[in-house]
């Protein structure tokens, strides 16, 4: 590590946090990959190529490539040398700089308790897909009879979406797909809307309690394009980009900060955050080309089946010899087929099998990881195998960066002296997560992916890039730019050159300024909405009717409502219908528009 002599610099002399031993990493390595388990997240694998899909692949890069180097990098580099040269963690390091800046590290506390809560709950679900995954074969992989009272099969006369009848199969399977619902019903058990809160889903409620048991164990001893560029003149493009930055690299939640706090002194901060942001980025680089190829064998795949689907009605309709129409043959005999015999093609009313179509499905967040992921797995030999590593690699991946959240929130209670002296670090540990536990129950509900989705909306994006613009100001203009630059120096031996004074001093706080007011102005044009099952229950209810196990106004949970939601149904009110078991019949919804991703994963 480069280290300067010379005296300590003008400032604070209180920065060795009130002269007590503060805990320090073994080693360099292990602060590194602590850093880069907390900023590549769950966002990397899933949100990061989905964007890039949306937006235009290469496309998507030159905003996010201008917020890494303009806003990323430098807010990374603030961060780490910050806490480093206080050694303090998030609340006590702007209280140091001034009391008027105590808010921004609560806030950032706050942000990375509300984070917490519903990140562990993507990794509960992962946890339930990892333990269904050592069995053969994969509980996704066929849909279930569906059985009458007496155990016995029901045969329907409902023909399969691609195939004949099929006897004995749950209807809203069928019409779906075993993936969907897999997911949609046999995991979450989703209710039709937002205001009907469900019963507690008990086998989610294990997993969560395991997976904050899980994160208690490992945290308890503490740090031991070409052709789209107009899509560049859209300022969504430019707002996900930036955030995407945020969420990567995890900034404005203060574990870089905690984290920062136990290095020497004179760590070369500098060098750190310019290679941790590199890996980062390289690893969501990295990453899109195993989700690109993923998506691309899957839509080749629909693709088949549903050539496949068509040739079946073109051979029982005009009385072929089996296997006489293959994939490559359909186009030309379809088009003979439209010259001499037009009209009974037309009533066939085939599908529109164009590869185009399915490569351009985008999937994002739980869509990729809980449908498509999970359905290209079964066409896999060993697909078990194959489960059982992509789930725990997701699993891996999720917890590394929850350490990075609740060290946000360990740290600067610690330094604030909230417990006793005498009381152990880990009794503060196990009661931070059993309050995080006890908070995201409500997540563990019917309806509990629907306040996950606007938890991750609207609990971090915005206050994220609020207390972010204070770091930049707050350091800059309050602790001073000259004083924070000599600390600079006598930290790594040389002071900041003209590209991090431009960016501190004007570009950054600029370019936060502008997003949040553009973030603002959105938020402001575009009512609040959420991905229903009905598209007519997608817009917030009037807040008198808003009850649920994570609003203000929830009291209890309201009992289960039985509710047909077809995805052709017209505004109306709602009306009760018998289901077996009191499900809620929602199969015509069960497929691709319900994919929504948490943007919020780091």
């Amino acid at each position: 590590m480069a280290c300067a002599t010379g005296p300590d610099p003008p400032g604070d002399s209180s920065g060795d946090g009130g002269g007590e031993e503060r805990p320090a990493w073994d080693n360099r390595l292990q602060y590194l990959l602590s850093c880069v388990g907390f900023a590549v997240g769950l966002g990397n694998f899933w949100r990061f190529p989905y964007l890039c899909q949306t937006y235009g692949g290469g496309t998507f890069l030159i905003p996010y490539l201008i917020a890494l180097v303009f806003e990323g990098i430098p807010l990374f580099h603030i961060e780490l040398a910050i806490g480093q040269r206080l050694r303090r963690g998030s609340i006590g390091v702007w209280m140091a700089i001034s009391p008027y800046l105590g808010g921004v590290g609560l806030g950032c506390l706050t942000v990375s308790f509300l984070v917490s809560l519903y990140y562990n709950t993507i990794l509960t679900w992962v946890l339930w897909y990892l333990l269904n995954s050592f069995q053969h074969p994969l509980p996704w992989s066929a849909c279930p009879l569906d059985l009458n009272r007496t155990g016995q099969a029901i045969c329907s006369l409902w023909p399969a979406r691609d195939g004949p009848p099929v006897p004995g199969l749950v209807e809203e399977c069928r019409d779906s797909s075993a993936v969907s619902y897999f997911w949609y019903r046999q995991t979450l058990n989703i209710t039709a809307d937002i205001s009907d809160s469900g019963s507690v889903q008990w086998q989610l409620l294990v997993c969560l309690a395991a997976s904050w048991a899980v994160l208690y164990l490992c945290v308890i001893r503490g740090i031991e394009t070409t052709g789209k560029m107009q899509v560049l003149w859209n300022p969504r493009v430019w707002l996900d980009a930036a955030t995407q930055i945020f969420f990567s690299l995890s900034l404005a939640f203060g574990g870089h900060i905690a984290f920062a706090s136990y290095n020497p002194p004179r760590n070369n901060c500098e060098r750190d955050a310019v290679a941790i942001a590199l890996v980062n980025s390289m690893t969501s680089l990295y990453a899109s080309i195993a989700v690109f190829s993923v998506l691309g064998f899957k839509a080749v795949n629909d693709h088949g089946r549903c050539l496949d689907g068509n040739i079946l009605r073109l051979i029982n309709a005009f009385d072929l010899p089996d296997q006489s129409i293959s994939r490559d043959d359909y186009t030309a005999v379809l088009a003979r087929l439209n010259v001499s015999r037009p009209e009974w093609v037309a009533g066939l009313h085939l599908d529109a099998c164009r590869l185009e179509d399915f490569l351009e499905k985008s999937a994002a967040g739980t869509g990729l990881a809980f449908i498509v992921f999970a359905e290209a797995v079964l066409h896999m030999p060993g697909a078990p195998g194959w489960a059982v590593l992509f789930f725990g690699m997701l699993f891996t991946l999720g917890l590394s960066s929850m350490f990075g959240n609740m060290e946000s929130v360990i740290t600067p209670l610690l330094d604030l002296g909230v417990m006793p002296r005498g009381v152990p670090k880990e009794l503060l540990t196990g009661l931070a997560c059993l309050v995080c536990f006890l908070s995201a129950t409500c997540f563990t509900l019917q309806s509990g992916s629907y306040w996950l989705e606007i938890f991750d909306h609207y609990a971090a994006p915005l206050n994220l890039i609020f207390f972010a613009f204070f770091e930049v100001v707050g350091v800059v203009y309050v602790y001073g730019m000259k004083r924070f630059c000599d600390d600079i120096a006598w930290m790594t031996g040389r002071r900041p050159g003209l590209y991090w004074q431009v960016t501190w001093k004007v570009v950054s706080p600029l370019l936060l300024l502008t997003i949040f007011v553009a973030y603002i102005s959105l938020l402001a044009s575009t009512p609040p909405s959420y991905k229903a099952w009905n598209p007519q229950y997608e817009q917030f209810p009037d807040s008198g009717n808003l009850t649920g196990p994570c609003s203000p106004s929830h009291r209890e949970v309201l009992p289960a409502k039985i509710h047909r939601c077809s995805g052709d149904a017209q505004p109306g009110p709602r009306q009760e219908t018998s289901h077996p078991a009191g499900r809620r019949t929602l199969a015509p919804n069960l497929g691709p528009r319900l994919h929504w991703e948490p943007s919020g994963t780091g």
